[in-house]
């Protein structure tokens, strides 16, 4: 076990001087491959570069040292801090995005997994013959929302085969492997293009019905996904420090004061991209009820839902902006301030957690609310200020929307909401004073 430094005097001032120097430097990473390991074992919208978190690793860090993400998504930050040879923290409130992290940082046999994956197609595909006995399943295993949503969103046939891939995963005794083969099947639903449902852009968070939509066999998408798993898990060292993965909550994170060394993380936009609308895609099929699903959607920060508790004491800024987008629409005003409240929660616990004199980079985006211009990064940082941290710079970094797989289009007059504001996105460097 790597002996934890002390951070103080020299040390300190160096952590502010490295901050400064990541945020004043390149953090576009345009021309770096981000398709290494498992970054890219499964879909997930908004990903951040994996350069991103790794400079941040890499020069505020010593390996041995605790690296969290309180809002880690797919697991780019918690991946990278195992390649690097620290101890890595990931916290989520998305099932799925805990599962996904859970299957891109811990390795497996490969032969093991590669006879498992021939058996569950094999078996499938038996399966697949009783047709009558597969639509007697579906009934007996979801309730009628559910059953209505994958009728809408599935063809007979896609259910047919999907329940058939399921049920023969399920069977799957190694744990470990089961998870694998789940995150595949997973994989083979939430896609960038193509996929097994009548449904186009899942993997932005996009869903719109095609009726018309050329569905692919799910047996043999899972037959071609499962070989680029293997493929992608055989990259992933044998000797990675353990990952310690929680599906809780960034305003009240399970980890103790002072225990952390580094924060990076990339929180939700004020104006959210819902995870929900795609992940229930693949969650459905897991047994989470679709009433239960919109239930812990409303919990998210940055869901557009008005309801939650509403402060006062803002920062002036923050306070400002609230007040200006409620001349033009009350609703959407409270969203904001409910946001900015439920990260000021967030912003908090990073504080706590962190050790005294080590650093937390926060990558957000602006936002474009019923024509204003909210700079979260402005009123992100006046609420690191209260709450204690030292904001040491805001670097800016240019989106590569099709990496960063945002909802957005080019040349569009009609744009509107998210879709205004995707071009850029801030990285907020804040240190926690010794």
């Amino acid at each position: 076990m790597v002996a934890h430094k002390e951070w103080s005097g020299v040390i300190s001032v160096h952590v502010r001087e490295r901050l400064d120097t990541i945020i004043d430097g390149d953090l576009d990473f345009h021309s770096e491959s981000s398709s290494y390991t498992t970054h890219t074992i499964h879909a997930f919208a908004a990903k951040f570069p994996p350069q991103l978190p790794r400079t941040f690793i890499e020069q505020l860090t010593n390996p041995g040292d605790t690296v969290l993400d309180p809002m880690m998504g797919s697991g780019t930050t918690v991946l990278e801090a195992t390649l690097l040879g620290r101890r890595a923290i990931g916290v989520d409130l998305d099932p799925l995005a805990v599962r996904v992290s859970r299957v891109k940082t811990r390795g497996v046999d490969q032969e093991y997994l590669r006879t498992a994956g021939d058996s569950i197609v094999a078996n499938a595909s038996m399966l697949l013959m009783d047709k009558a006995a597969l639509e007697t399943e579906i009934e007996r295993r979801f309730d009628p929302s559910t059953q209505d949503f994958l009728n809408y969103w599935f063809t007979a046939e896609a259910q047919h085969e999907l329940l058939a891939l399921l049920l023969s995963i399920e069977d799957e005794l190694d744990t470990d492997v089961r998870e694998v083969l789940e995150i595949v099947f997973s994989s083979i639903i939430i896609t960038k293009s193509g996929g097994v449902s009548l449904a186009r852009d899942l993997a932005h968070t996009r869903p719109h019905r095609v009726a018309s939509k050329t569905v692919r066999s799910a047996i043999e998408q899972f037959k071609i996904r499962l070989r680029k798993s293997l493929t992608a898990l055989l990259a992933l060292p044998d000797d990675v420090l353990p990952v310690a993965l929680h599906h809780a909550d960034a305003r009240e994170l399970p980890i103790d004061d002072e225990s952390v060394d580094l924060v990076i993380t990339s929180p939700p936009y004020a104006n959210a991209i819902d995870y929900m609308r795609a992940h229930k895609f693949s969650l459905a099929w897991f047994g989470e009820p679709i009433s239960k699903l919109a239930e812990l959607r409303s919990t998210y920060i940055g869901s557009e839902t008005s309801r939650g508790a509403i402060a006062d004491d803002l920062p002036e800024g923050a306070t400002r902006c609230v007040s200006e987008l409620a001349q033009r629409d009350p609703r959407r005003a409270r969203v904001l301030q409910k946001y900015l409240v439920e990260m000021r929660a967030a912003l908090a616990e990073i504080f706590r957690v962190l050790r005294a004199g080590t650093a937390a980079g926060i990558v957000v985006g602006p936002s474009t609310m019923r024509g204003i211009r909210v700079q979260t990064q402005q009123h992100l940082a006046e609420i690191s200020t209260q709450l204690g941290f030292d904001v040491v710079g805001i670097g800016k970094r240019v989106l590569d929307r099709d990496r960063r797989m945002m909802p957005a289009r080019w040349g569009n007059a009609t744009m509107k909401g998210i879709e205004q504001r995707m071009h850029e996105e801030f990285v907020l460097g804040l240190v926690k004073p010794a």
